[in-house]
């Protein structure tokens, strides 16, 4: 009978033991005391554009502003980066965006500031190459920002979380 107690005991303590872990792992996880705010997640999307085509350009706008609508509408952030490289880049050319296609981005700047317009440098490089021009010849609209690569920025935003969408 005393072994029988002892092993009583023992899963008695083992049992103690189980609960006030979970207790204390249920404390853990819990969310953040009182007067701090959990940190929100950030959704981040990556949009490609690669085509002198306003359709896909406009689809891609589409795209963001719908992304953006529905988060910001349930309170959380969203940041959003479109890149656009190779025949894509007439998109943010100042002197060849279809005139459409620049009014809805500067009025996309306005709506938007959580929408930012990555231009390929390497295709500005050969772009004014091929124009016999200067690469700072060749005008990108003045909201756009210039990445050194536009196919490494998708994977360097990939990399670090970001979604990948393309049109």
């Amino acid at each position: 009978m005393n072994r029988f107690l002892l092993t009583r005991r023992h899963v008695f303590a083992a049992a103690a033991a189980a609960t006030s872990l979970l207790g204390l792992a249920a404390a853990a996880s819990a969310q953040a005391p009182a007067g701090q705010k959990k940190e929100a997640k950030v959704h981040r999307l990556a949009i490609h554009v690669d085509d002198n085509d306003a359709a896909k350009m406009n689809l891609a706008l589409n795209n963001a502003a719908n992304v953006t609508e529905y988060y910001t509408g349930k309170g959380e952030q969203v940041e959003i980066e479109i890149v656009v490289y190779g025949p894509g880049l007439h998109m943010l050319r100042e002197d060849t965006v279809p005139p459409a296609i620049k009014s809805r981005l500067k009025s996309f700047r306005e709506s938007f500031p959580e929408i930012v317009f990555a231009a390929c440098e390497n295709t500005r490089t050969a772009m004014a190459k091929a124009e016999g021009k200067q690469p700072g010849d060749i005008p990108l609209v003045e909201y756009a920002k210039s990445v050194t690569a536009g196919v490494v920025r998708l994977i360097e935003l990939q990399e670090e979380g970001w979604a990948y969408v393309k049109p």
